[in-house]
């Protein structure tokens, strides 16, 4: 996907309903672009998982492994002020959030905005949450040790992928978000319990590749939209559908049975429920 083409619609949409509390400016002032270092350390001899809280508003969020003796480090990049970053640290509770522009009025995009935020995680066991507004995301979220992971954003265009093995089991991966297009592949390695997807209208895709270590549960909840599951052949699934004006396709292993739409393999099964109201779910092999 071509990041320019959504951007100026990103920041519009992201200072109407960015979850920092962002109010609309006549014209966001711009300066000197800034690069903000952020970096929290974690404690030698902690035993406990941190909870990190990201809050970000409009731009370009990439996050990754790679922090190096810390639970979090990074760079955001800014061109206006009220995007400083500002970081909260509460023994294990660490929040990195955006600043807030408190103008009223219709923003002004000739001038060149920037907000770009590359954030990296430790090797320690953590319980994300991330909160965006209307923004460009890039998640590689791979060989870290996440206890627990929930994002919500609003319209946005997401590429999340779990390109290795998550290090301990996830108790629940929560992600809901507005009018999007979000991809989410390599779902099986981020080895969560349960997963809860709850999306308005927009094109979503949902890529069980990976290793499933135990039974999973998956509900999905989407709007006018395009779903596409995808899973590995081998790997016994069970989609069961609920919903209105929806046409459902499948492609490779998949065989209709009654209300149900499954998939037969060996070991783990995944089970997956989904709500729609209207559009088309695509059941597919990789």
């Amino acid at each position: 996907m071509t990041h320019k083409p959504i951007l100026a619609v990103i920041l519009v949409l992201a200072l109407v309903t960015m979850a920092c509390g962002v109010t609309i400016p006549v014209q966001v002032k711009t300066g000197p672009t800034v690069t903000d270092t952020i970096d929290v350390p974690y404690t030698p001899g902690n035993t406990q998982a941190y909870a990190v809280s990201l809050s970000f508003g409009a731009g370009n969020f990439t996050l990754k492994p790679g922090a190096d003796n810390a639970v979090v480090s990074g760079t955001a990049t800014y061109n206006v002020e009220d995007f400083k970053p500002k970081v909260t640290i509460n023994k294990n509770v660490i929040h990195v959030e955006q600043g807030n522009l408190k103008l009223g009025g219709i923003p002004n995009f000739k001038n060149n905005i920037r907000n770009d935020w590359v954030m990296q995680l430790g090797n320690v066991p953590i319980r994300l949450s991330v909160s965006g507004g209307a923004y460009t995301g890039r998640y590689e979220l791979g060989g870290l040790s996440l206890e627990n992971l929930s994002i919500s954003d609003g319209a946005a265009d997401v590429d999340l992928a779990f390109s290795s093995p998550n290090r301990v089991e996830m108790d629940n991966f929560s992600y809901t978000t507005g009018a999007s297009s979000v991809k989410l592949t390599g779902l099986a390695n981020a080895h969560f319990a349960e997963m809860k997807f709850r999306s308005g209208a927009g094109d979503y895709r949902l890529d069980f590749s990976g290793e499933l270590r135990f039974d999973t549960r998956v509900t999905v909840e989407s709007g006018l939209s395009n779903v596409t599951i995808i899973v590995p052949v081998g790997v016994p699934a069970r989609v069961t559908f609920e919903g209105g004006l929806t046409s459902v396709s499948m492609h490779g292993e998949w065989k209709k049975n009654g209300d149900e739409y499954n998939q037969s393999g060996s070991g783990p099964e995944l089970s997956i429920v989904v709500k729609m109201g209207a559009g088309s779910l695509n059941l597919r092999n990789p």
